[in-house]
């Protein structure tokens, strides 16, 4: 069957926070559409407000994504072409779309991105860690023994790790990260495009202690960008220098808790990787 009378899926990436982030193809785009996917259709109806636009709309979210493919799919088969939006940012990244887009372009439909803000790059360029090869794990696990199990998996990825997190856990991922990457370089970008846009940097341990001495900071989403883990001959480097300062701190009579706290906060890592190496020092002397 001929394609040229189907219509298109044009995956939209609306404003993060400032309604001028929006490009004029988006705002154009969005008035010509039959329907508006939206992930929550009351936040959308207020930006086609801004816009002036009334255009019909359909809730597409992680609950029924998979029950609107058919119903998506006939209204393209019909002609129409479909707007697909989240609430902010680009459409699939950490936001519902996935399951449909997948879908529908095994069904051989025409499905066109029309780009704009997307937090992650939008933080990562501004963060002054290292873009040319990140790392993106959107939302780590809501629970704690699972989140530091992720954690802990990519403690030796050497790209910029890069997550979203949300103001009633920001302190919780905070305390993981000191316990399982370190005293990393981290920096936390909050409300992103809006008027208290904010950069936050230094090691997680400092980082939590701004947060209690200024609440306010720990407002807002946030994305979560860590330094990567030291290049492998680097790190081999870096074993020789903590045995070397291991050893000099267990001389002076340092405990070995002690001694693991100073290289984890001195070289990064673990502490519990340095508790280790101090005791097997300790027992090998």
């Amino acid at each position: 069957m001929s394609d040229i009378h189907l219509g298109t899926l044009y995956v939209v990436a609306t404003p993060i926070g400032n309604l001028e982030d929006l490009s004029p193809r988006a705002a154009r785009i969005l008035g010509e559409v039959a329907l508006v996917a939206a992930e929550d259709t009351r936040h959308t109806s207020r930006l086609l407000r801004h816009l002036g636009l009334s255009v019909a709309m359909l809730s597409l979210h992680e609950h029924n994504e998979a029950a609107r493919v058919e119903q998506i799919d006939q209204r393209l088969l019909g002609g129409e072409s479909i707007a697909l939006v989240s609430d902010a940012g680009t459409p699939l990244i950490s936001d519902p779309g996935f399951v449909l887009v997948r879908e529908l372009r095994t069904r051989g439909r025409r499905i066109v991105p029309v780009p704009g803000a997307c937090a992650l790059v939008a933080a990562l360029c501004a963060s002054g860690l290292p873009t040319d090869r990140f790392l993106f794990q959107g939302f780590l696990p809501a629970k704690g023994g699972a989140r530091r199990q992720r954690l802990k998996d990519l403690a030796t990825r050497e790209e910029t790790l890069v997550f979203y997190e949300s103001p009633h856990r920001i302190r919780d991922t905070l305390t993981d990260i000191a316990a399982e990457l370190g005293a990393r370089r981290l920096v936390l970008a909050r409300e992103l495009t809006k008027s208290f846009e904010t950069f936050l940097e230094g090691d997680a341990e400092t980082l939590l202690a701004r947060m209690e001495a200024d609440p306010d900071q720990a407002r807002g989403e946030f994305v979560v960008m860590v330094a990567g883990a030291e290049p492998r001959e680097s790190a081999d480097a870096a074993s020789v220098e903590a045995q070397t300062l291991l050893a000099a701190l267990l001389d002076e009579g340092v405990g070995v808790k002690q001694a693991a706290a100073v290289a984890a906060r001195l070289l990064g890592g673990a502490k519990k990787t340095w508790y280790g190496q101090a005791q097997a020092l300790k027992e090998a002397r």
